[in-house]
């Protein structure tokens, strides 16, 4: 195959022409960008010819908080995401169990659309297991379902978490998910692949992976470390994050070295601060409207983030969390402060720091995250999910505390580094739906244009993780050749608001367009990482 390869007759995402129709690829690189007369004149035999036949090359998206082994095994086990009652689900584990052997383990199940709220029950899950291991993950995988012989074979009774009739969290979870999940490395390895492929099959090459000790162990990360070294670059890059704190600088680098030199992008993650507000453990300044008195679960103090924040900086790492609530970022913030005082604010601010999720948030939150120099990662899938009159936020916090959610436009306006990702396997890696929730946010102050949510999904994913090159996430002469190819019915410049959306074809906007985002969403033909192939759509 010629390393020379024109792409042509379609339609070019590009900032050097938005009008391009045409693209060359020498080898791992974009050498022309351009239109269809200009790419006649250059083509020669040397070259391999991709006729797009119209379709849309676009720079390929950038998942910014993945979980790998989780979305690999979510794949291969039962989808609970369609299930509407408690039936629904005892007849899937019922079937599941009389068709295959060990554990019945499920992914998605989501009880705050369901007639009566209520989940099943652990005596429930043993009938219809037939006496297997029964484990079912919730959507946020922040709490689970068993049967009561599995409850019974791990002693949860008296154990944090265990709520007597058959749901887990906190450390009762964590002992369910060691004890059921406890892969072995070649499974681990085929999950990984499986979610890889799958990545790279709706248009991502390149991922961050949040590993932690309560996620999937450090073996998750150890054998996929393996997988990347043997697999090369066919396969979506992945950027390792590892979810477990230093208190000194040395501390912080052992444990960075910990799996080989140079293979973590950061220390965190999914280093809770807090938990979910659909397990209810979001750490909240008020308690929950559907449960009195509960404020959620506070995982890491002021102090330890100060710790981890002060360590971390002075050794040139980056540091993440994982916060939602209110108090949770509360918590962040006076973290932040604490470190900044210690080891000097332009120290705290060289560590491009970063904050996952970030649900609930006042002004004062988002003008701390510019002091200090934080990126949020944001998945916006979870307005779309949750959000809205009736939706889960609303049942979690009422009214008023959940139209102040997941603000996407409130965090760029502010000019606050936002990076997009999908928590997979919590939401689809859908990127487009992510692109189109943007659009669309249930708070109409909190949305943003296609065109900010497509490059916070792809450019500004690359930039959080520290990539060295400017041109990463784009397509231009001399930028990496990673792309995908979309099947897309229409073209436009979509914005929040339709009174400005006619200029959409105006030639003196100069903006490249993106795919209309209704109900059917674009199809990924070729997915492209540095000039290889890495999925192709047969």
């Amino acid at each position: 195959m010629s390393s020379l390869v024109m792409y042509r007759n379609g339609a070019v995402y590009s900032p050097a022409d938005p009008f391009a129709t045409a693209m060359l690829v020498d080898g791992d690189t974009v050498a022309w960008v351009g239109q269809e007369a200009a790419a006649s004149g250059l083509l020669d035999d040397s070259m391999e010819v991709v006729d797009l036949e119209g379709a849309l090359v676009a720079p390929a998206f950038f998942d910014s908080h993945v979980h790998l082994t989780e979305t690999g095994a979510a794949l291969a086990s039962m989808d609970l995401t369609g299930a509407g009652s408690v039936a629904e689900v005892l007849d899937a584990v019922s079937g599941r169990a009389a068709e295959s052997t060990g554990a019945v383990t499920g992914a998605g199940w989501d009880q705050s659309a369901w007639p009566d709220g209520r989940v099943p029950s652990a005596d429930e899950l043993e009938a219809a297991g037939g006496g297997r291991d029964v484990y079912l993950t919730r959507i946020d995988v922040h709490s689970g379902l068993v049967n009561a012989s599995l409850a019974r074979r791990l002693e949860l009774d008296g154990v944090d978490g265990w709520d007597g009739v058959g749901t887990v969290v906190r450390e009762a979870h964590a002992r369910v998910r060691e004890a059921v999940l406890d892969f072995s490395d070649a499974a681990r390895r085929e999950h990984q692949l499986r979610a890889l492929r799958h990545l790279a099959s709706t248009g991502h090459a390149g991922v961050a992976e949040m590993a932690a000790p309560h996620i999937g162990t450090r073996r998750d990360v150890e054998v996929l470390t393996g997988l990347l070294d043997d697999e090369g670059q066919d396969h979506p890059a992945v950027h390792i994050y590892w979810a477990e704190t230093a208190s000194t600088a040395d501390e912080a680098r052992r444990l960075a070295d910990g799996f080989g030199q140079g293979r973590l992008s950061g220390l965190g993650g999914d280093l809770n601060i807090d938990g979910s507000l659909g397990s209810r453990t979001a750490y909240l300044r008020e308690p929950y409207a559907d449960d009195a008195g509960n404020r959620g679960t506070l995982f890491l103090d002021e102090e330890g983030v100060a710790a981890h924040v002060a360590a971390c900086s002075e050794a040139g790492i980056q540091a993440a969390f994982h916060v939602i609530g209110d108090a949770g970022v509360d918590t962040a913030v006076a973290g932040f402060r604490l470190a900044a005082d210690r080891v000097g604010l332009s120290t705290v601010q060289a560590g491009r720091h970063r904050l996952e999720h970030v649900e609930i948030v006042d002004q004062p939150a988002v003008d701390a995250f510019l002091e200090f120099g934080i990126t949020v990662s944001l998945q916006p899938a979870f307005d779309a999910y949750w959000g809205g009159p009736a939706g889960q936020y609303e049942q979690r916090l009422g009214p008023e505390r959940s139209a102040r959610m997941n603000e996407v436009g409130r965090f760029l306006a502010a000019g606050v580094p936002v990076c997009l990702g999908s928590d997979t396997p919590v939401t689809a890696a859908s990127p487009w739906a992510a692109v189109r929730a943007c659009l669309e946010h249930n708070t109409p102050a909190a949305r943003v244009s296609a065109r900010a949510a497509f490059l916070a999904h792809t450019r500004a994913g690359h930039r959080a993780v520290g990539a060295a090159n400017p041109l990463a996430g784009q397509l231009a002469p001399g930028s990496e050749a990673t792309f995908a190819v979309w099947a897309a019915s229409e073209l436009a410049i979509q914005t929040p608001d339709a009174r400005v959306s006619s200029w959409s074809t105006d030639a003196r906007a100069g903006t490249p367009m993106l795919p209309v985002l209704e109900a059917e969403l674009p199809t990924c033909l070729r997915t492209v990482r540095a000039g290889r192939v890495i999925f192709e759509r047969a």
